[in-house]
């Protein structure tokens, strides 16, 4: 009876910490979604739904300018496909405010590098919460969002070298 219990509470504990870890990684997926939902938009040269997209947005001039600049800009026609996604908020356990680097594209067209300022509220066991702050216009497709990471210097040194 006692190793029957054991092996209950080991199989209890061995789902609940599934499941923390299942919603800890869907919490990359949720930035994921609303970058796409935001790309998608420029793509279609939907300024309004970018503007909407993007907290606080519809309060600054500069924002809706570069908005509408975008959306006239980077219309495309076909799906969006993301290429690249560089968060400095990946895997934070709990709130942060950061910046991700993201390459997109539409199939026959060239890629599209941008950067948004993304803040995560809450956590991975109450849920995780993204807002859009900003959203640049297209960089170079090796530029870089912000300050690099030592990571990124690494990794870009290491290209350098293989050339």
């Amino acid at each position: 009876m006692k190793r029957a219990a054991l092996i209950v509470l080991g199989v209890l504990l061995f789902l609940v910490i599934s499941g923390l870890l299942a919603r800890f990684f869907s919490a990359e997926n949720v930035e994921r979604g609303d970058e796409l939902a935001l790309v998608e938009a420029e793509a279609r040269g939907d300024a309004s739904s970018v503007v909407r997209k993007i907290h606080g947005c519809s309060a600054s001039p500069a924002c809706v300018a570069v908005a509408q600049a975008n959306a006239k800009r980077l219309r495309r026609v076909g799906a969006v496909k993301i290429l690249s996604v560089k968060s400095t908020n990946s895997h934070s356990l709990t709130s942060s405010t950061g910046t991700t680097r993201l390459a997109w594209t539409v199939i026959g067209k060239l890629p599209v590098v941008q950067c948004v300022k993304v803040r995560r509220s809450g956590n991975f066991l109450t849920g995780i919460n993204v807002t859009m702050l900003s959203l640049s216009a297209p960089i170079a497709n090796e530029g870089v969002c912000g300050k690099q990471t030592q990571i990124e210097r690494e990794e870009e040194e290491a290209t350098e070298v293989e050339r």
